[in-house]
C-alpha cells in the first residue's frame, strides 16, 4: 500500500478506494489482520482523499471460499472442520464492486471507513453444510476442537495451494460479522447467498463450465 499511496501522490491522483478487510487491526489475533490494519493505517494517514471498505468473506463464481469447501466435499466422505462455529457474514463480490465505483462519485464518503456485509449470518458448519447442499454433495460435518483444528492446519498449510492455515484459524478467533446495516449511502440492498451461489456451484452450473472449457479447447 505504500507503493500505492506513493504513486498516487507522484501522479497526482487525489482520490483513492482502499479495500481492507473486516476485523483489520494493527493489534489483530492474525499477520493476515495486523497487515490489514497497518494498510488501513498507511492509508488513512496518507493525506489523500481516501474511503476505506472492509468486507468480510466474499463469494462469488471464481471464489476461494464456497468453492474451496465444494470441491473438498466432491471427495471428501467426511467433513472435518476446524472452527466450525465460527461465524461469518459473507458479501457478494459485485456488491463490494459497485461500492468501490459508486464511492468514487460520493464526496460524502471520503475520510470514511464501511464495513460491508451480506444479509445473513452464518456459521462454519452452515456454510459448509449449504455448500454440499447446493453441490449435491452433502458430507457429515465433524467439528474439532482448538488442538485438532491447530494440527490439521498445521499440515494443511504444507500442501500446494495452502487450503488452510494456522493464521487462517487465528483470524476466525473474530467473527466476520458486520453488527450494523449495510451502508445507506451507497443506495442499495446487498444480494443474498442463496440467490448467487447457486448459479455457480449448482451442478447445472458445474455442466455449463465445462461445456465453456470444451468449447474453448475445440473438443
Amino acid at each position: 500500500v505504500d507503493r500505492v499511496i506513493a504513486a498516487c501522490k507522484e501522479a497526482g491522483v487525489r482520490r483513492l478506494v482502499h479495500m481492507s478487510a473486516l476485523n483489520a487491526d494493527p493489534a489483530g489475533p492474525s499477520r493476515y489482520l495486523r497487515s490489514k490494519g497497518e494498510a488501513e493505517a498507511a492509508v488513512a494517514a496518507s493525506g489523500l482523499d481516501w474511503t476505506i471498505v472492509e468486507p468480510s468473506v466474499i463469494f462469488g463464481r471464481e471464489d476461494a471460499f464456497l468453492n474451496l469447501f465444494a470441491r473438498l466435499l466432491r471427495i471428501a466422505p467426511v467433513m472435518a472442520l476446524a472452527r466450525a462455529d465460527a461465524r461469518f457474514q459473507p458479501v457478494y463480490v459485485g456488491d463490494v464492486a459497485e461500492c468501490i465505483v459508486r464511492s468514487l462519485g460520493l464526496p460524502a464518503t471520503i475520510g470514511q471507513r464501511y464495513p460491508l456485509c451480506g444479509p445473513t449470518i452464518y456459521t462454519l458448519r452452515e456454510l459448509v453444510r449449504y455448500a454440499g447442499e447446493v453441490t449435491g454433495k452433502p458430507r457429515p460435518i465433524i467439528g474439532l476442537g482448538r488442538t485438532l483444528g491447530t494440527l490439521q492446519a498445521a499440515v494443511l498449510e504444507l500442501l500446494p495451494g495452502t487450503l488452510m492455515s494456522r493464521d487462517n484459524l487465528a483470524s476466525m478467533e473474530r467473527d466476520s460479522v458486520c453488527g450494523c446495516d449495510f451502508p445507506a449511502v451507497f443506495g442499495f440492498r446487498p444480494q443474498a447467498l442463496e440467490t448467487i451461489a447457486p448459479t455457480y456451484l449448482g451442478p447445472e452450473a458445474a455442466k455449463s463450465r465445462y461445456d465453456d472449457y470444451r468449447e474453448r479447447g475445440g473438443r
